[in-house]
């Protein structure tokens, strides 16, 4: 089958969307899918790249930061893809396109169905919802929101990474909409075995900006200073230097590591090496870092919001705290950096959780989408009784 992609997205541009688009294609790729990918370029990318079997081609966007997406490159991302993915799709001849997020790139996809009459699928993860990241979006949901509703109604299936930006979409629009979770390689992912640091290591993981609140971060950890601990943040973006000063004023500077934007697989040797996911975020779909966290084995302590919901089972693999409770969240840390055995079972809980989560399950339901869609079941039948 041949899949063209769409998301403004793609690692190492972009959050937890852009891997989770990521994962799904090197999934589809390996089952020997055609695989190609539209998303923004960012300078010092190639405009074309080969990855994991599929293609990843880049279209110029305006885009400046790594972590962060104006206005202006989500339109012209849109504007772009429009004449890019018209060639493209001439070229490739698509079964299908799968679409990530209704804004942007949902928006092209709507405008090439149209043109092409190839269906999309679209899969929403809470920053293009209504209401989902109202700090970062509600200005331009102002003026967008009215042309969000074709855009929703004429996919041929909408899916939402959680249960809560299903509930929230709903709000908003009519169509029946399916959920299938953000999910990672937990074989892959699994620690050989797991034991708990001396000290304790608790580690953030994301974009510095007002919807992930690491300031929070470090207003806990202050409270706690008589206990031993250290603390990794790993991201970029506009908070970061508040977060420094913040760490500076409270003389944390031994207590803390600041990595600044890393590639994946080196957030993934954080992990390995921490005991505690802290994710005290004001808003949440499903977080990629959520997940990858529950393969490592890390206890969860997060905001109860969006989809930490459905990472954490609370005091079985972590807890979930009402956002901006920094004195809840002191006392849960408190109790886990002071019991090293309960923190260690709550860290074996997360690896059972995470085979929940595991990639080859996530894509089958995708895989079966696209098949259904496209009337090829029978095509994949033949295929696997052949094999």
């Amino acid at each position: 089958m041949r899949i063209l992609v769409l998301n403004h997205e793609i690692p190492p541009v972009g959050g937890g969307g852009g891997r989770a688009a990521e994962d799904i294609c090197r999934v589809l790729a390996g089952r020997g899918h055609n695989i190609k990918v539209l998303t923004s370029h960012l300078k010092g990318l190639p405009y074309k790249e080969q990855r994991d079997g599929y293609q990843i081609i880049r279209i110029p966007s305006l885009r400046t930061q790594p972590f962060r997406v104006s206005f202006l490159s989500m339109v012209a991302y849109v504007l772009a893809g429009l004449w890019a993915g018209l060639r493209l799709i001439r070229a490739f001849q698509p079964d299908v396109i799968h679409v990530h997020f209704a804004v942007p790139a949902g928006a092209l996809a709507w405008m090439l169905s149209k043109i092409t009459e190839i269906p999309y699928v679209l899969t929403a993860h809470l920053g293009d919802v209504p209401g989902g990241v109202p700090e970062k979006t509600t200005d331009w949901f102002r003026w967008v929101f009215p042309f969000t509703h074709s855009i929703w109604h004429d996919a041929s299936v909408r899916v939402a990474v959680s249960e809560y930006t299903r509930e929230l979409a709903l709000q908003n629009y009519s169509e029946e909409i399916l959920v299938i979770p953000n999910g990672v390689d937990v074989n892959a992912l699994k620690p050989e075995f797991i034991q708990v640091n001396n000290p304790p290591i608790v580690v953030f993981a994301g974009r510095f900006m007002p919807q992930k609140d690491p300031i929070q971060v470090v207003r806990v950890l202050k409270e706690i200073m008589d206990l031993r601990w250290k603390c990794v943040m790993i991201g970029d973006g506009p908070l970061l230097p508040d977060v420094k000063k913040i760490i500076a004023e409270s003389n944390l500077e031994d207590r803390f590591t600041l990595t600044g934007w890393i590639p994946p697989a080196d957030v993934m040797k954080w992990f390995d090496q921490s005991d505690i996911l802290f994710m005290p975020s004001l808003s949440e779909g499903l977080p990629v870092v959520g997940v990858q966290a529950l393969a490592k084995g890390l206890a969860i302590i997060a905001s109860h919001v969006g989809g930490f919901v459905d990472l954490v089972d609370e005091d079985q693999n972590g807890y979930l705290i009402e956002r901006e409770n920094t004195a809840e969240f002191t006392v849960r840390l408190r109790s886990l950096l002071e019991d090293p055995n309960h923190l260690l079972s709550l860290r074996n809980a997360s690896l059972e959780k995470a085979k929940s989560f595991e990639i080859a399950h996530i894509v089958d339901q995708y895989e079966n989408i696209f098949l259904g869609m496209t009337g090829k079941e029978s095509e994949l039948v033949e295929t696997k009784f052949e094999a």
